[in-house]
């Protein structure tokens, strides 16, 4: 008699998202199907689209959950700490990872931004969470979130943390968070050459 698919007792949008990254890391991007996942995984099609919209959606994890705490880390910050160092801190817990996700999280953020087929789902993604930050900082300083410096902050803060996820993907002994801190305390200081060299020595 064929085992009935259907969905397995474990299954979580972790260990679905960490089966596809597998076989996306082993196979590509585009040569995996959901057919393929969802195999590897012991569940059936339907049960798939019950976690995930589409294959798209597998590299983010359960991105939504993420960005909620975020927002709520946001919101517990104390009125009186600088709205930079309220950002710093926050984006760095929203990056803070257990070690046994290290590696699925390093080879999300590779596929994410070099595979050509992610980069439009990924503009998405990217403007939702962007809208966390203009959020933040409009309530802070009382503007409406589509002002120019809110979307200015939020679009630096992507820049920031995308400048330093490729530094960590080209350095296998790096770790994401220092590269990120280190990022964040460097647009908040005037960047002329005495004080970025002033900066490294202190890192060094």
């Amino acid at each position: 008699m064929r085992p009935r698919l259907g969905r397995a007792p474990s299954t979580t949008h972790a260990d679905l998202s960490h089966t596809a990254l597998r076989l996306f890391m082993e196979h590509g991007f585009d040569a995996t199907t959901v057919e393929d996942i969802a195999r590897e995984a012991g569940i059936g099609r339907r049960t798939f689209f019950r976690y995930f919209p589409s294959k798209n959606d597998l590299p983010w994890g359960d991105f939504d959950r993420l960005l909620e705490g975020m927002r709520d880390h946001l919101a517990s910050m104390p009125d009186e700490l600088p709205l930079m160092e309220q950002l710093r801190r926050s984006i760095l817990e929203f990056n803070r990872f257990p070690e046994s996700e290290w590696e699925y999280h390093r080879r999300r953020m590779d596929l994410l931004l070099h595979v050509p087929t992610l980069l439009a789902h990924s503009t998405l993604r990217y403007a939702s969470w962007r809208q966390v930050v203009a959020e933040h900082v409009a309530r802070r300083l009382d503007l409406p979130e589509d002002d120019l410096i809110p979307q200015t902050m939020a679009w630096t803060c992507l820049g920031v943390c995308l400048a330093a996820y490729e530094q960590w993907l080209g350095d296998a002994d790096a770790y994401l968070l220092d590269l990120l801190d280190e990022a964040f305390r460097l647009i908040d200081e005037r960047i002329d050459t005495d004080i970025v060299r002033a900066h490294r020595s202190s890192h060094a």
